[in-house]
């Protein structure tokens, strides 16, 4: 029987990479994880979702105090100004006590941090710097990274993609984001709120791709009514940079007349790829799809034995919660158990305000597939909406119309992110709208306004 170093060497320590170390270590398997950055975590919590997510709570609470929006509940305020570099150091704080927490756990967990970039040698042998290290098994977890927008540089000064766009040194007048899709939306949001004039361009014909069509049209109505400009059907075919600014040449998708936008700051985000190149596939004999993915099995596993994949690099959404689950499914199944990953129940949240997520089928795929009942509720009608003054959104509910099983939910309103949990797991268990609407939910909170739109799906809504 071989030697190896490892039971398990992970190589990536983003959400997908880290659980399922930890997850590996947990079950008695010898496990190491390979990352080249300072720090662990990979792109979610070094430069996207942590980081993100700390300046779009930071950049909201600023606009409350600047906007005079808190002067309707009693709260007046002299002036106001911009601290941009504490803001910054703000967000930095979160990351660097989040990344150091995953290395703590790594120490606790006993999983050895393998540092460097690492590329196959074989199916069991990877090249770390100067080191090589051997495992029985190797889960690929090198997640993604910005897809470029050809013809386009991205300087990170004028021009920035995500992880520019999360430190950039003051507020620009004017801002183009290219792509109308969650990470435009929501660091779109942090500078509109900041001050900056926000023009989104996006290539369709509505925002957010794949979400559910009037999750998306009211998208629009939303941020054209905080302010942004919104461009749908649009593309753009070139951005000159002249010192400090930038030229943003953009035309008719289905082509015509051309028109200029000046800006300060150009944010390109219009995707992401996944993290295949570099890592020595061909020494492995492993293939990527069309789209530079991965293909597994319901296992995890490659084409080659003792290699697997989850994450960003496979099929499926580049979600860092769906990277988690598959870390634990992955590992567990590594370990001999069963481990499964339900990827028809898997939540998606734009953490713009308000927050938009969904989970399941959209109207339009459900309606594809058969005869269904949807039930919507307005958060105008909801006590909590109303009492703290913040009623923009709904809930809506789609379910078969034979057996009243929930296919979806699509909700838009400000803790909806934290509310689509709960009809994810009802989801998980097969839950019918009926079971939603039968079960007591707190008085006042949000999340009667699920139970509203489950009732309206049964023909029985109280508060509409």
């Amino acid at each position: 029987m071989a030697e190896y170093d490892f039971d398990v060497l992970i190589i990536g320590s983003g959400p997908g990479g880290y659980v399922a170390a930890i997850r590996a270590a947990q079950l008695g398997l010898k496990t190491g994880c390979v990352e080249a950055r300072e720090t662990l975590g990979g792109t979610c919590l070094n430069v996207g979702c942590i980081p993100s997510k700390a300046l779009l709570n930071a950049s909201e609470l600023f606009y409350e105090a600047a906007s005079g929006a808190l002067a309707k509940h009693g709260v007046k305020l002299g002036s106001v100004e911009l601290d941009l570099p504490a803001m910054m150091a703000d967000k930095d704080k979160a990351v660097k006590g989040l990344t150091g927490g995953i290395e703590f756990l790594f120490k606790k967990n006993k999983v050895e941090w393998v540092k460097g970039l690492g590329t196959f040698i074989d199916a069991h042998t990877v090249q770390v710097g100067e080191r090589t290290v051997t495992a029985k098994n190797i889960v690929i977890a090198t997640g993604s990274s910005v897809t470029p927008l050809p013809g386009v540089t991205i300087d990170q000064k004028v021009v920035v993609d995500s992880t520019g766009a999360i430190a950039l040194e003051k507020v620009p007048a004017n801002m183009v984001v290219i792509g109308g899709g969650v990470i435009g939306l929501e660091l779109g949001s942090v500078w509109q709120r900041l001050g900056a004039k926000v023009t989104v361009v996006e290539y369709l014909d509505q925002l957010l791709p794949g979400m559910d069509g009037e999750v998306r049209k009211e998208a629009a109505k939303i941020f054209k009514k905080q302010g942004m400009e919104i461009k749908l059907s649009t593309k753009v075919t070139g951005v000159v940079v002249n010192g400090d600014k930038a030229t943003v040449t953009v035309e008719p998708a289905a082509g015509g007349a051309a028109e200029t936008i000046e800006a300060d700051a150009v944010l390109v985000a219009i995707g992401r790829r996944p993290n295949t190149e570099g890592l020595g596939l061909d020494k492995i004999g492993l293939a990527t799809n069309q789209r530079g993915q991965i293909e597994t099995d319901h296992s995890f596993r490659t084409a080659v034995d003792g290699v697997w994949a989850i994450g960003d690099v496979i099929p499926g959404p580049m979600l860092a919660h769906k990277a988690e689950d598959e870390g634990i499914a992955v590992a567990e199944n590594i370990a001999g158990l069963t481990g499964i990953v339900n990827h028809a129940v898997i939540p998606s949240v734009v953490y713009t305000h308000p927050e938009i997520a969904g989970v399941g089928l959209t109207e339009e795929q459900a309606r594809e597939k058969g005869d269904v009942k949807v039930g919507k509720f307005p958060m105008a009608g909801n006590s909590r909406a109303k009492a703290i003054d913040d009623t923009t959104g709904w809930v809506k509910v789609i379910a078969d119309a034979k057996t009243d099983r929930v296919l979806g939910a699509w909700i838009i309103t400000a803790p909806a992110g934290t509310m689509i949990a709960q009809v994810a797991q009802a989801m998980e268990f097969g839950a019918t709208s009926e079971d939603i609407a039968y079960t007591c939910h707190a008085h006042p909170t949000h999340s009667e306004a699920i139970k509203e739109a489950a009732m309206g799906v049964l023909g029985k809504p109280i508060h509409i």
